[in-house]
């Protein structure tokens, strides 16, 4: 016979069972990107010896650094529920721009226009920028979708970039990028530190600001925003200036890191930056993730892409693999959307 203290503890474990599923279903987001990253690790480690190893882990971070400083701005532009598809070209035509300021060896065929080290980072700091500054107008003063602005911007700073070397390849750059692209301090690779610096200020912003907090309630619900009193289209702007500028830094260090600048140099950095924000777990409607998810997605696109590396895999086949990885990432971010919206009938 049950005894109303058995009762009760059995209530208290089917309030607890019920409480555990709901959460477990609104964490979906966090939780499968992480445990992604545990089960590639663990198969790649057991799969080659030679992927386990602390100068591996160092390889990893720096091949997902670049990726990093742009996914930072993308991860404030996709919280806002929008899309920035121009990124890889504002990287490709501000690592151009940066090198087409900066004096050449005479062997290299182009045109350009030297000037002084700290003069050649600004203007292409200030390029990166004002192209930005176009996608912020063009969706808020005129109304285009960030979809279809960033594709415009997209060939815009392809042309850019185009017109800048024709088709040549230049290769120096101010000494401030060479070191911190290509340089290292204590073993640890600038470009590292420069990320990380990045990723952080992000995740701070983010979390303690004002602006941070008003990021996550456009994207959350715009039309609350708009009654609360905020200024939807200045945040917007906003973001869509920090992806550029983020995108910009990416690409100069990138042309010091790959040591050489030239036309599409960084056109697969456009889905592996969307991929490291939402394989990590952000969600594309917006108001959901952070860096921190960012962070994530990055180690697992790092990971895959090293593994695949040291297990011999065809290199066609890798890229399927990647894309099925893309693929079950969105998955789990609609169906994650639709679980918070059942939740909130």
């Amino acid at each position: 016979m049950m005894t109303s203290t058995d009762s009760a503890t059995a209530r208290g474990d089917h309030q607890r069972s019920r409480g555990l599923a709901p959460f477990l279903r609104s964490q979906m987001r966090n939780i499968a990107p992480f445990l992604t990253l545990i089960f590639l690790s663990a198969f790649f480690a057991i799969a080659s010896p030679s992927f386990a190893t602390l100068d591996n882990v160092g390889n990893i971070l720096t091949q997902v650094s670049v990726t990093g400083i742009i996914a930072v701005g993308l991860t404030f532009v996709i919280l806002c529920a929008e899309i920035d598809l121009s990124i890889a070209s504002i990287a490709n035509v501000t690592g151009i721009a940066v090198a087409y300021f900066t004096l050449q060896e005479s062997y290299v065929n182009i045109a350009n226009v030297p000037m002084p080290g700290w003069a050649a980072i600004l203007l292409a700091l200030a390029l990166c920028a004002l192209l930005g500054v176009v996608n912020a107008l063009g969706l808020t003063m005129i109304g285009i979708p960030s979809f279809i602005m960033t594709l415009a911007m997209m060939q815009i700073a392809a042309g850019v970039s185009a017109l800048l070397v024709r088709g040549q390849i230049a290769y120096k750059v101010p000494d401030l990028i060479t070191t911190l692209g290509s340089g290292s301090i204590g073993g640890i690779p600038w470009i590292v530190i420069v990320a990380a610096v990045m990723l952080l200020g992000g995740h701070l912003v983010l979390t303690y600001t004002r602006f941070g907090r008003y990021v996550y309630m456009v994207g959350g619900n715009r039309e609350a925003a708009e009654f609360s009193g905020l200024n939807v289209k200045l945040i917007l702007g906003s973001v869509m200036v920090i992806s550029a500028v983020c995108s910009g830094i990416g690409g100069m260090l990138g042309v010091a890191h790959f040591g050489s600048a030239q036309q599409n140099e960084f056109d697969t950095y456009l889905l592996d930056s969307i991929a490291a924000v939402v394989v990590g777990g952000t969600s594309l409607f917006g108001g959901r993730g952070g860096i921190g998810n960012t962070i994530v997605g990055l180690f697992v696109l790092g990971v895959l892409n090293n593994g695949l590396d040291h297990v011999n895999i065809d290199s066609f086949l890798k890229i399927l693999i990647r894309g099925l990885i893309l693929l079950a990432a969105l998955i789990i971010n609609v169906y994650a959307q639709r679980l918070r919206e059942r939740a909130a009938e």
